[in-house]
C-alpha cells in the first residue's frame, strides 16, 4: 500500500494551511488544523474548538490513513508517487476521487485529458475559488511531474 511522500504532505499543508482554531470553510463545514473536519475520534469539529501544532499534525496523519486507503482502493492502474501523492491531496480536500476522474486515471493515468477534468474542481457552485484553482494547478503539475 502506498502512503503520502513528504512532497505530498507538503502540498496539502500549503493549501490547507494551519488554523489553529475552528472555522468553517468554504463548503460550510467546521474544520481545524490542516483542512481536519473529523476528528481522530469520529466526531465532527465543534465550533469554538482549539487545537496546538501538534494536535493538528496529529489530525492530519490520521486523516491521510484514510484517504491514502481511498486512493489505494480506487486506483487499479500502477502510479508513480508523485500522481499518488497529487491524488491523495485532491481526495484530502474533496473527501473522494470523482467517478469522471477516476474512470481517467484508471482507463490510462498519462492522457493528456485528465488534466481538463481535474481543473473541474476548483468551484463553489458556480463561482470559480482562486485558491482551490491555485491547489489544483499545484496538484495536477505534480501529477504529471516524474519522480
Amino acid at each position: 500500500m502506498k502512503k503520502t511522500s513528504q512532497k505530498g504532505i507538503d502540498l496539502i499543508k500549503k493549501y490547507e494551511g494551519l488554523k489553529l482554531k475552528a472555522y468553517l470553510c468554504p463548503a460550510n463545514v467546521m474544520t481545524i488544523g490542516y483542512g481536519t473536519t473529523i476528528l481522530p475520534n469520529g466526531v465532527k469539529v465543534p465550533k469554538d474548538s482549539i487545537c496546538t501544532k501538534e494536535e493538528a499534525e496529529m489530525f492530519l496523519k490520521n486523516d491521510l490513513i484514510k484517504f491514502e486507503k481511498h486512493v489505494n482502493k480506487v486506483i487499479t492502474v500502477p502510479i508513480t508517487q508523485n500522481q499518488f501523492d497529487a491524488l491523495v491531496s485532491f481526495a484530502y480536500n474533496l473527501g473522494s476521487i470523482y467517478p469522471t476522474l477516476l474512470k481517467m486515471i484508471n482507463t490510462n493515468p498519462n492522457s493528456e485529458l485528465i488534466e481538463t477534468q481535474w481543473l473541474k474542481y476548483c468551484y463553489a457552485g458556480k463561482v470559480l475559488l482562486q485558491g482551490l484553482h491555485n491547489r489544483r494547478v499545484a496538484e495536477y503539475s505534480l501529477y504529471e511531474t516524474d519522480n
